[in-house]
């Protein structure tokens, strides 16, 4: 029981080193999942590390393999990766027939992959082929990794955040934002596969929905526009959906062109429209210090709404919300 014990706390040593690696693809690999590897001899040694980096890339499995120096070490390492190794061709080829062709004998999985194509493939791929696999090391913190990855591929639909900027009397106020602040948004932007607003908000504000103020890809741009106010766009960075009978329509179709998180910024009515449907995951809200008697009230949170963290910056108030009904 001891020997058991000591044994799970080496994993997770190694495994909080791939947690750290994977966090450095960030705002690059989407919609991939964020992934680390470690690789690590008989002696405790860490012979290799790898993250994935970018989507259509190497993932974390196989750099971590290319960094190896002295190869003939990986027939008694053993692999520690946040994510089930893929067991299909996609971009590229699937890693769990590259740790059974470079005869790694023993692999620690954080947590299974979500993807249809794999969502087990790649564990029983590696048993048959006689690699010893332990899952489950870390598996929360795995999975929170990449919470919108999950989410999406557990239910269909891409991971909704709802993000909206109010005044301390609960008025929409597009103007409380600081220099800080908007680069914070920015960076959420960075974080998102798309951002959706409806056709009001684009006459309003003419926004121009980047990542200017931030490192990172701008993410897809979406406009809801039933009546037609919105000219068509004319490059690849825009989809306008013109006729959809349901919110759920239209993040079903986003799914489908592999968008697995989308930034709802506005107005206030789809606010209230996704809040109203269900569908959502998290909020982002940036509540002013001043009341302005505005004309737009802010939505009202719905009794599913679970306050995850409060930040003060620039004397607003950050706050971030989860939904209880969709916790993965």
């Amino acid at each position: 029981m001891i020997k058991k014990f000591r044994c799970m706390e080496v994993d997770e040593r190694y495994m909080r080193r791939a947690l750290c690696l994977a966090g450095n693809g960030l705002l690059d690999a989407s919609p991939n999942p964020m992934v680390g590897a470690v690789l690590v001899d008989p002696s405790g040694k860490i012979i290799g590390e790898g993250w994935h980096r970018r989507c259509g890339e190497g993932h974390a499995e196989v750099n971590a393999v290319a960094s190896v120096a002295d190869t003939s070490l990986l027939c008694n390492a053993t692999m520690y990766v946040t994510l089930e190794p893929c067991s299909h061709y996609g971009k590229t080829p699937p890693c769990a027939s590259l740790i059974i062709e470079k005869g790694i004998p023993r692999v620690v999985i954080g947590c299974l992959d979500p993807f249809e194509k794999v969502a087990g493939r790649g564990v029983r791929m590696l048993k048959d082929a006689g690699v010893e696999v332990v899952t489950g090391c870390l598996e929360k913190e795995c999975l929170e990794l990449n919470e919108k990855f999950v989410a999406s591929h557990r239910r269909k639909r891409p991971f909704v955040t709802l993000k909206w900027a109010e005044s301390a009397d609960g008025y929409i106020d597009g103007k409380i934002s600081t220099p800080l602040t908007s680069m914070l948004t920015h960076r959420l932007r960075a974080t998102h596969d798309a951002i959706l607003v409806g056709s009001g908000t684009v006459l309003a504000d003419n926004p121009r929905l980047d990542t200017r103020l931030y490192a990172g890809h701008s993410p897809l741009r979406v406009i809801l526009d039933r009546r037609g106010r919105v000219m068509d766009a004319v490059d690849g960075t825009t989809i306008i959906y013109r006729e959809f009978s349901s919110l759920n329509d239209v993040l079903e179709d986003l799914y489908k062109r592999g968008i697995t998180s989308v930034l709802v910024e506005g107005g206030a009515e789809l606010h209230r429209s996704f809040i109203d449907s269900g569908l959502w995951d998290a909020m982002r809200i940036e509540r002013g210090c001043k009341n302005i008697n505005g004309k737009v009230k802010a939505p009202c949170l719905s009794s599913d709404c679970e306050v995850d963290s409060v930040d003060i910056v620039d004397m607003n108030r950050i706050i971030n919300i989860k939904n209880v009904n969709t916790l993965i």
